[in-house]
């Protein structure tokens, strides 16, 4: 059910508020280009700003929206174990296809810690679960082991590694066996990922270029794998665009500029700086998606 190229879906605001029309033009723009799957409330979705009753109200639309076409993951993961449950119940309920969890933050638990929250998420619910991992952010990092030990529950199924070290996939596949899917979580290394053994990409640069992320994944699982690299080539200047700054301002900007919905973000995150606005426009034109500074036709995948 899960592969490919995963969007983490940002959450688009106007005057303060969730936009809802932009918010369903999105989902549908997202489909239509061929992505493989969506994150809704993630980290790119602004999830730390996001109140509980718009965090549900956000999971529950998009499932509707969605109709099955393609699998919604539900980010509900908290540092507090209880809201963690709560907020992955309430997905079940929705009708989401499973849930995103990323490791507790500012706690700083032990591995034993971090073992004992997934595990007690893991007995109270009934959704396919995958680990977030990103350190960066968290400041915990769970190790290989802890890891093993969790894939061996029945409903944690992959993790999305932003660590950045590429020598996890194998450490990771030998630890939690070939069936516990992979999903990079920085885009510039999804198809790294995919060349050790990796299952796909929950990508922030598919915001903006939904199609071409798309294609590259279709074609590295059906043996297309120089066609796979020219379009990961193409994509870099976007990777790298879209993280100059603090995660999703470059991105929101970039999908702005393509006309789907306002860069408008919630504090303490602004809305992209000029020198980010100019590196995101100059990497959409060389990416293909900016012809004479105007957006180009957007074309339905396949």
């Amino acid at each position: 059910m899960f592969h490919g190229s995963i969007t983490a879906l940002i959450t688009p605001f106007t005057e303060g508020a969730v936009d809802e029309k932009a918010l369903e033009a999105l989902v549908e723009h997202q489909i239509a280009q061929g992505s493989h799957g969506l994150v809704v409330c993630g980290t790119t979705g602004e999830s730390p700003t996001l109140s509980h009753d718009e965090h549900n109200h956000i999971v529950g639309r998009v499932v509707e929206i969605v109709k099955g076409r393609v699998p919604v993951i539900a980010g509900t993961g908290s540092n507090a174990t209880t809201e963690a449950i709560q907020s992955t119940r309430y997905a079940t309920e929705a009708g989401a296809d499973g849930a995103l969890l990323v490791t507790p933050y500012y706690n700083k638990p032990t591995q034993e810690g971090l073992y004992a929250h997934f595990k007690a998420i893991h007995d109270v619910t009934d959704i396919p679960l995958i680990i977030y991992n990103i350190p960066g952010r968290c400041v915990v990092d769970m190790g290989v082991e802890t890891m093993a030990r969790l894939a061996a529950l029945p409903r944690y199924i992959g993790v999305k590694d932003a660590t950045g070290d590429l020598d996890r996939v194998a450490a990771t596949r030998a630890a939690c066996g070939e069936d516990f899917l992979q999903f990079s979580g920085n885009d510039d290394t999804a198809l790294d990922f995919l060349e050790r053994g990796g299952h796909g990409c929950i990508s922030v640069t598919s915001n903006v270029a939904p199609s071409l992320c798309a294609q590259m994944h279709e074609a590295w699982e059906a043996g297309a794998h120089e066609t796979a690299r020219a379009i990961n080539e193409r994509l870099m200047p976007l990777h790298r665009a879209l993280f100059v700054e603090t995660s999703p301002q470059a991105a929101k900007y970039g999908c702005a500029r393509l006309g789907l919905c306002t860069d408008e973000m919630r504090l303490p995150l602004l809305p992209a700086s000029p020198a980010a606005r100019a590196a995101v426009d100059d990497a959409l034109a060389q990416t293909g998606l900016l012809l004479d500074g105007a957006p180009a036709i957007l074309r339905a995948h396949g």
